[in-house]
């Protein structure tokens, strides 16, 4: 079902009836079908979830084209609070049309209605269209550096490689993700430090 002329539609929260949709929109661009996940989502972004947490959806006609899930989190490592979108889609057929602009400035007036001055999300960097969008909204790379670790072995992989090569790696992919000057600025110790290893 096409989308009507130019008509845009208005954001709005998730209904129960709106998962079938969402579900098959995710599992479109996603090539998972995650049912049991939605139901969760919807239960904790969609009815229980207003105030804070907020599961939009933009409906064009009778179709969902395009959903944003976000929540406000408060003081997580000193931060004081803030808006955290940690999930977006549009419908590849109704891409380029704004809608996925839409989710986000309604997003984004919810979270300053509660208050909030400063947006928040995390992406893969393999997620290229999903970074490109971000950009034109203008994000940038943010104050917090993200860390992780495995902390049980992956069913997939024989062995894990040696430790310092693990470290060289790791230290330079932040070598090569240093977007802020500060950042720069501790990068050469940082580079020392891991080549010890």
């Amino acid at each position: 079902e096409p989308l009507e002329g130019a008509h845009q539609p208005d954001p709005r929260a998730a209904r129960r009836g709106d998962l079938p949709e969402v579900i098959a929109l995710d599992a479109t661009v996603t090539g998972l079908h995650k049912a049991d996940y939605w139901q969760r989502v919807y239960r904790r972004y969609g009815v229980s979830g207003q105030g804070l947490r907020h599961f939009l959806v933009a409906v064009a006609g009778s179709r969902v084209i395009g959903f944003m899930i976000g929540e406000v989190r408060d003081w997580e490592f000193g931060s004081p609070p803030c808006g955290w979108v940690f999930a977006i889609d549009v419908d590849p057929q109704a891409r380029q049309r704004g809608i996925g602009t839409l989710l986000l400035e309604a997003m984004s007036t919810k979270f300053r209605r509660a208050g909030v001055r400063q947006l928040r999300t995390l992406l893969s960097r393999e997620n290229t269209l999903i970074l490109s969008f971000f950009r034109s909204q203008g994000m940038m790379a943010g104050a917090l550096i993200p860390r992780e670790m495995e902390i049980a072995p992956n069913p997939g992989a024989n062995r894990r490689p040696p430790a310092s090569s693990a470290i060289r790696s790791r230290c330079s992919r932040e070598a090569t993700f240093a977007d802020s000057s500060a950042w720069a600025r501790s990068t050469a110790a940082a580079w020392a430090k891991c080549t010890m290893y």
